[in-house]
């Protein structure tokens, strides 16, 4: 309670920065806020068939009876949203961070906020001091504890027979890791609905923004982590960590082998007694306005699922990771030299697949329901876009729904009472 107050009234000092810097922007003329920027423009939901018929029913002049599978006037659809695709993109901007409205006292939220006021240009500066001289020593110094001790203890405890007791220690010891983890990020999580958390046996699906979504979600549960060995210190840490709990590590050769992962995940939830499975079914990194496409793999398995909302204030901190920018090392200094990690997590009830559901229409009821719990927007784009290319699939089923609808409205006019 005493976190929220604080971050409550950091809030409000935003806020009153924020003014001070527009009075100070209109008064010398400066522009402050970008012409374009990451925010989301609203746009009116209507489907292609729906559009179409609008562009042919106000466009054309002739007599329906002379109509033909194609006119000239469709290309304005498809003009027009090729425009509107490049003016706002609702793809590539989840990518990159969005920029705030308010001033945190960040240089990172927006660059055009810098060297308005003298009184504020001083308070930035006694921001750095604090953050960089005081919060950021400290939150390093907690880190290297927290993962030391998580290394060290779980090797010892991979060396207990198998048993309730191993299992007992390994939780409590997880708990307690990720719990100082958490604190060496000043994290302030709000959990919800917490009746509804992942129990053994089952898979917990959640949005993903950032690698601390895994230490959001531990400190409050116990998992098993899904993903591909690594080398390193991150290699230490995976294969001290399976020693104590049955995480599932792949090899680099394996990840692609779809059949081979189905069954490792299979063999984990049909046992249980063994944690439930955390899962990030987007693939990547989304910057928390949205939720991109859940890849089917995990859907497949037949177990129930857990779904999982979180959604972070980017006031305190923008918790986003643009991989393409940052490397692990560098975010998590930007991590720990921000003000807090501010977030709310969302327990949803566990959902199954129902009878004639294939897994793509069961991620999508799930995807659905964890965006309109967290506020996101629901997008069925591929979160594989962020470094490839538009598939060919997507550009056909474009085609073909063009294609169908030119030729219902051909057989309809041919015929429109419907005569056989």
């Amino acid at each position: 309670m005493k976190k929220k107050v604080q971050s409550h009234n950091l809030a409000m000092f935003y806020d009153w920065a924020t003014l001070r810097i527009e009075r100070g922007a209109k008064e010398k003329n400066h522009l402050l806020y970008k012409p374009y920027s990451n925010a989301i423009i609203a746009k009116e939901p209507t489907s292609l068939e729906e559009e179409i018929k609008e562009i042919r029913r106000s466009g054309s002049n002739r007599d329906l009876d002379s109509a033909s599978e194609f006119e000239m006037s469709d290309i304005f659809y498809f003009a027009r949203r090729g425009v509107e695709s490049i003016m706002d993109d609702e793809v590539t901007k989840r990518f990159s961070a969005e920029e705030l409205e308010s001033w945190n006292l960040l240089t990172r939220s927006n660059y055009n906020f810098h060297y308005i006021s003298l009184r504020l240009t001083v308070l930035w500066g006694l921001g750095v001091l604090i953050r960089y001289g005081f919060l950021l020593p400290l939150r390093v110094t907690l880190a290297f504890t927290g993962v030391g001790l998580l290394v060290f203890l779980t090797s010892i405890i991979g060396l207990l027979p198998n048993g309730r007791m191993k299992n007992f220690l390994s939780e409590k010891v997880h708990l307690m890791c990720y719990r100082i983890c958490v604190r060496a990020l000043t994290a302030i999580i709000t959990y919800h609905d917490r009746e509804n958390k992942p129990k053994n046996g089952g898979i917990c699906v959640a949005n993903h923004t950032s690698p601390i979504d895994v230490i959001i979600l531990a400190s409050d549960g116990c998992y098993a982590m899904v993903g591909q060995i690594h080398g390193g210190l991150m290699g230490v840490i995976q294969r001290s960590m399976v020693k104590a709990c049955p995480h599932i590590w792949f090899e680099r050769s394996e990840v692609k082998d779809r059949h081979l992962v189905a069954k490792r995940l299979s063999d984990h939830v049909e046992d249980k007694s063994k944690l439930p499975i955390l899962i990030f079914p987007e693939g990547t990194c989304i910057n928390n306005t949205s939720v991109m496409m859940f890849k089917k793999g995990s859907f497949e398995i037949g177990s129930t699922v857990y779904p999982v909302a979180i959604k972070y204030d980017p006031r305190f901190g923008d918790a986003f990771w643009n991989s393409s920018k940052f490397g692990m090392v560098n975010y998590l200094l930007r991590m720990m030299s921000s003000w807090a990690i501010v977030c709310s997590v969302w327990y949803l009830p566990p959902m199954c697949r129902e009878e004639g559901e294939d897994a793509v229409q069961f991620a999508n009821r799930v995807k659905a329901a964890i965006a309109r719990q967290g506020g996101l927007v629901d997008l069925l784009w591929d979160g594989g876009l962020k470094r490839g290319k538009v598939k060919d699939t997507f550009k056909e089923e474009q085609q073909k729904l063009y294609s169908k609808i030119s030729c219902m409205e051909t057989d309809w006019l041919r015929d429109p009472l419907g005569h056989h």
